[in-house]
């Protein structure tokens, strides 16, 4: 029993010595053994390590490749036009020493390569136009970029992968000013259209009423030519008949102007009896008698 008493002690001691002991470094890791803040080792490789219990302490810094947004910064183009540029990179821990002397940690690490990239933004986007900037030739602008906070990114043990422009836009009020030039553009060329479809219609008008008159004009002078030739022709029939049959065309006559005189029941005329309009009334009643 009291052997077990002593044991026991003994077997949590130990599990202690070796929970504090024992490390695991994962692939997507790398370590560094520090004693008392200083560094002792490096261990890149994935697996089970070792090291002093309550003197010595492990840091684990990624190796995979990460990635970085940066906020957006204003560039100034070198015709002094104005841009908001938001970028991002990609980066990689490839010096774990050095990366824990210089930044210590990753979100040191990120701050510090926010700030170069922003600058090295300005300085070499600062040097060409606008037009150069939202054009193909910017890919050459951002190799150079990579190039310059690749230099200065090895100091901190990191190694730049990539530096691209995510979004390139137009200050707000830039903006603006561009949707209202372009929102008169448009009211200008809707203006014009219009007027040119006005001028349009007016001639298109003009053209039909012309065409209108000339029609009518020859459809009145056609008329008064066929009317004009069936008169000659009705009374060339006229005087063929009375060349024919004086007493019956005169008689004729004499019809159609008692129909005339006479049409309606309230018409009354006063004329002698011997008037030459009655004249075949009394040849009618002579022949009665």
């Amino acid at each position: 029993m009291r052997a077990g008493k002593i044991l026991i002690p003994i077997i949590i001691f130990i599990s202690a010595l070796a929970f504090f002991s024992i490390f695991i470094v994962k692939e997507v890791n790398q370590a560094i053994v520090l004693q008392f803040g200083d560094p002792k080792r490096i261990i890149s490789k994935p697996g089970i390590n070792f090291k002093i219990p309550f003197i010595q302490n492990v840091v684990f810094l990624d190796k995979r490749i990460l990635n970085l947004d940066t906020p957006p910064e204003e560039v100034i183009a070198s015709d002094q036009k104005r841009l908001i540029v938001d970028a991002f990179a990609r980066f990689q821990i490839i010096d774990p020493l050095k990366f824990y002397i210089s930044v210590g940690n990753e979100r040191v690490a990120r701050s510090r390569l926010a700030t170069i990239i922003n600058s090295r933004l300005r300085n070499v986007l600062g040097q060409q136009e606008l037009q150069t900037l939202l054009s193909k030739d910017r890919t050459k602008q951002m190799s150079l970029i990579q190039e310059l906070v690749n230099t200065e990114a090895q100091n901190f043990g990191i190694k730049i992968v990539d530096v691209r422009i995510k979004r390139a836009d137009l200050p707000q009020a830039n903006s603006e000013a561009i949707y209202r030039r372009m929102q008169t553009e448009r009211e200008r060329e809707a203006k014009e259209f219009r007027a040119r479809g006005a001028e349009m219609a007016v001639t298109i008008t003009s053209t039909a009423d012309k065409e209108v008159t000339v029609i009518l004009a020859d459809a009145q002078k056609s008329s008064e030519i066929m009317k004009g030739e069936g008169d000659g022709q009705r009374n060339k029939i006229f005087a063929d008949a009375f060349g024919r049959d004086p007493e019956f065309f005169a008689f004729y006559r004499a019809m159609q102007a008692y129909e005339t005189a006479l049409i309606g029941g309230d018409t009354s005329l006063i004329l002698s009896p011997d008037s030459e309009f009655f004249k075949f009334f009394g040849k009618i009643k002579s022949k009665s008698e």
